[in-house]
């Protein structure tokens, strides 16, 4: 099973954040940490199930950890983010 890497944001005042580096645009939110984890795996199937529709192009493949470190974007967006890994069960079309 794929894996796509999360950035875990929290302002003072706000909720969980969660995006994902590798899929652009495609973000999502939790009042715990354990709420947007969840969303997270949940919006990721979504997104994938029309990716394809809506941008012509096929479904973002995941980064591995070691890629992404290397990557001077995701440097600066992880600087003060939660890193987890999300399991992707996306529908066998969406994952073509």
């Amino acid at each position: 099973m794929a894996h796509y890497i999360a950035l875990i944001h929290k302002q003072a005042d706000s909720s969980y954040g969660v995006s994902f580096p590798d899929v652009p645009g495609i973000t999502t939110a939790g009042d715990s940490i354990d709420e947007a984890m969840r969303k997270a795996g949940e919006v990721l199937e979504f997104a994938a199930e029309d990716w394809s529709h809506h941008t012509g192009r096929a479904f973002p493949q995941p980064r591995t950890i070691d890629d992404l470190r290397g990557d001077l974007e995701f440097q600066e967006s992880a600087a003060d983010a939660v890193i987890a890994a999300v399991p992707f069960r996306a529908k066998a079309e969406a994952a073509e």
